[in-house]
């Protein structure tokens, strides 16, 4: 017979319990980190040096935003925000590109399928 100690079977349990956690909080740090990086390649892209960002670059910057809190989080002082900006125009444009960054994000985490009723 194979039987297990009380501490042993403990230690199965504490470890059982423990690896889900560290798998996601695994996920995260790698999901970061890759995020950072992109940012880190879109940043002198997406933020022109010359003329003033409209709606198009204001929807831009909103949706590569929530991107900049990893780069943020690990030193980098990153731009989130384009100072010189067309005014009324650039922000509606920011405000939509947050949002709709927002939807898909948390639509995306928050979605489960429906499941098909039986008929009867």
């Amino acid at each position: 017979m194979n039987e297990t100690s009380p501490s042993q079977a403990a230690s199965k349990a504490c470890l059982a319990w423990c690896v889900g956690p560290l798998k996601r909080a695994a996920r995260l740090i790698v999901l970061g980190l890759l995020l950072a990086a992109f940012y880190a390649w879109a940043t002198p892209r997406f933020y022109p040096r010359q003329g003033l960002p409209g709606f198009a670059h204001g929807l831009l910057h909103g949706a590569i935003m929530p991107m900049a809190l990893p780069a943020l989080v690990g030193g980098q002082d990153v731009a989130i925000y384009a100072d010189r900006n067309t005014g009324r125009t650039y922000k509606l444009g920011y405000t939509i590109g947050i949002n709709l960054c927002g939807l898909i994000v948390f639509g995306t985490a928050f979605w489960t399928p429906r499941r098909k009723a039986a008929n009867n």
